[in-house]
C-alpha cells in the first residue's frame, strides 16, 4: 500500500479510532494519548500490513496491544511496592548485626501495618504510593473520587495514630 492511501487510510478511520479508545480508558485525556500512541506505532510499522489485510481490524488490534502493554506495565509497577516490601523485610532478618536490631523491629512493624489494611483500601493506596493520581486511581478502580480522597485520609491517619513511635 503506497504511503499517501495508506495516510489517508489511517486518516479516515481516525474518529473510529478515538470511540474504540475510549471505550477502553474511559477518559478523553487517555484515549487521545492511546490514538496518539497507536497512529505513531502504525506509521513505523507501515511495511508489516499488508492489502489482504483489513486496516481497521490491524488499527484496533495495535490500539487494543498498546493498551494491554500499558495495564501490565501499571500492574508491574504496584506489583513493585509489595515486591520491594518483602524484599527489604528479608534483608533485614538475614542481617545479624546487633546495632540494626531496633531498625529491624520497626520494619517489620511498618510491614506488618502496612499489610493490616483492608484491600479495598490498601490498593488505592499502593496507587498513590506509586504516582497516580487521585483522578486516575479513581477511573482505574472505578470509585468515585471522593471515595478514593477519604480512602487515603484514613489510611494516613491510621497509619500516623499506629505509627506514631516511629516520629520520636
Amino acid at each position: 500500500m503506497e504511503k499517501v492511501d495508506f495516510t489517508q487510510g489511517i486518516l479516515a478511520i481516525q474518529p473510529d479510532l478515538h470511540r474504540f479508545a475510549y471505550k477502553l480508558t474511559a477518559d478523553r485525556e487517555s484515549a487521545n494519548d492511546l490514538v496518539q500512541d497507536c497512529l505513531l506505532q502504525a506509521l513505523d510499522n507501515q511495511e508489516k500490513f499488508t492489502y489482504s489485510k483489513n486496516l481497521k481490524g490491524w488499527m484496533y488490534t495495535l490500539m487494543r496491544n498498546i493498551f494491554v502493554n500499558n495495564y501490565r506495565r501499571t500492574v508491574r509497577e504496584m506489583n513493585l511496592i509489595d515486591d520491594s516490601y518483602s524484599i527489604n523485610q528479608q534483608h533485614l532478618i538475614e542481617d545479624e548485626d546487633a546495632d540494626r536490631f531496633e531498625f529491624t523491629y520497626d520494619m517489620k512493624q511498618l510491614y506488618r501495618v502496612i499489610h493490616s489494611i483492608p484491600e479495598e483500601m490498601k490498593v488505592p493506596f499502593q496507587m498513590f504510593v506509586a504516582g497516580f493520581k487521585y483522578r486516575e486511581i479513581a477511573e482505574k478502580l472505578g470509585l468515585p473520587m471522593g471515595t478514593v480522597k477519604s480512602r487515603l485520609f484514613f489510611i494516613r491517619k491510621r497509619l500516623k495514630e499506629e505509627l506514631k513511635d516511629f516520629s520520636s
